[in-house]
């Protein structure tokens, strides 16, 4: 599906234009801190990551979305499924994730699009399970993991960077179905 929408929230693919208000976001050193080394990224990486989001999507038929506030049509970063090969310990797996701009934290937008996204992953993908990958201290991201039904799976070492992560899962089978009323 190339769109999800909520009440606040238009999820959609990536687009060319998308790039500045992208750039910006992950030049952000609060935002980039919990993001592998925590380095910002200039406008050429930021680049090579939609390049990168935009292959996931051709290979896996899912990916990451462009979040965007549909009231005023800003880019407040991303939501979305990937596949987490930098944890190979846990794979095969897909992973729930958001990243959103600084000026966007605190307003609920990652919890609601994360929502819509777990919506989609087990009726539009029917995929049975996702996990999420937090680095320790990221108590933000474990919050709205929290707030969107996972639970804490193990705590681990990331490979290439040794730093300490918390993954978080949540089963989207028929049990998780019958325990919200829904199946």
């Amino acid at each position: 599906m190339d769109e999800l929408l909520t009440p606040r929230i238009l999820l959609r693919r990536w687009q060319d234009d998308d790039l500045d208000a992208f750039a910006e976001i992950t030049a952000q050193p609060e935002v980039m801190r919990w993001i592998r080394d925590g380095r910002v990224l200039d406008r050429a990486g930021a680049a090579e990551r939609l390049d990168a989001y935009r292959r996931h999507w051709a290979e896996h038929g899912f990916g990451l979305y462009a979040l965007v506030v549909r009231q005023t049509g800003e880019l407040a970063g991303f939501t979305g499924l990937a596949v987490p090969t930098f944890l190979p310990e846990i794979l095969p797996a897909v992973e729930i994730g958001w990243r959103l701009g600084r000026r966007h934290w605190g307003q609920g937008l990652a919890t609601e699009a994360a929502r819509a996204v777990v919506d989609h992953a087990r009726d539009g993908l029917g995929l049975d399970r996702l996990v999420s990958i937090h680095q320790v201290g990221n108590d933000a991201s474990a919050r709205v993991m929290i707030k969107i039904g996972m639970h804490l799976e193990r705590e681990t070492t990331e490979p290439s960077g040794g730093r300490a992560v918390r993954v978080y899962a949540m089963d989207l089978g028929v049990t998780d179905r019958l325990a919200r009323g829904s199946g």
